[in-house]
């Protein structure tokens, strides 16, 4: 795992690494940009934790799966992009749906899409790439 707080991104190697890596470097990148809301920052830290569990439970293919996360902050916003050497995804994030209240999984995506502005998943090459945009409270 190596982080570089200047340019809030974090590499991971899973395992060893897991999303507890992913609570420590939002952590740090909070510290750097203490105007975000404490609303956005609960948003994405639930965002990018769920997004990463799924990556390292699903994108694995049965072996470990290396993840890259790129945090850019703006003044109007902020722009995750979350990449992995992972298997392909064949879901479209667009239709992910919050299951029954007795189901055990399924839940992720569409908890990301509730505290997210804009959610998009790409293949490009070899990695999957996923996309997160939040508009920062006004405060």
């Amino acid at each position: 795992m190596s982080a570089t707080v200047g340019g809030h991104s974090l590499d991971l190697a899973c395992p060893p690494d897991d999303v507890t890596a992913v609570h420590t470097f939002l952590a740090s990148v909070w510290d750097a940009e203490p105007t975000v809301a404490s609303e956005d920052r609960m948003a994405l830290e639930l965002a990018l934790v769920e997004l990463t569990s799924n990556v390292i439970e699903h994108g694995a293919g049965g072996n470990g799966v290396s993840c890259s996360l790129r945090l850019d902050v703006g003044a109007d916003a902020v722009e995750a992009d979350l990449t992995d050497d992972g298997v392909p995804v064949p879901i479209d994030p667009s239709d992910a749906r919050l299951p029954d209240a007795l189901a055990e999984s399924g839940r992720g995506l569409a908890l990301v899409q509730m505290v997210v502005d804009d959610l998009r998943y790409e293949r490009v090459a070899d990695r999957n790439r996923w996309t997160v945009r939040r508009s920062l409270t006004r405060g």
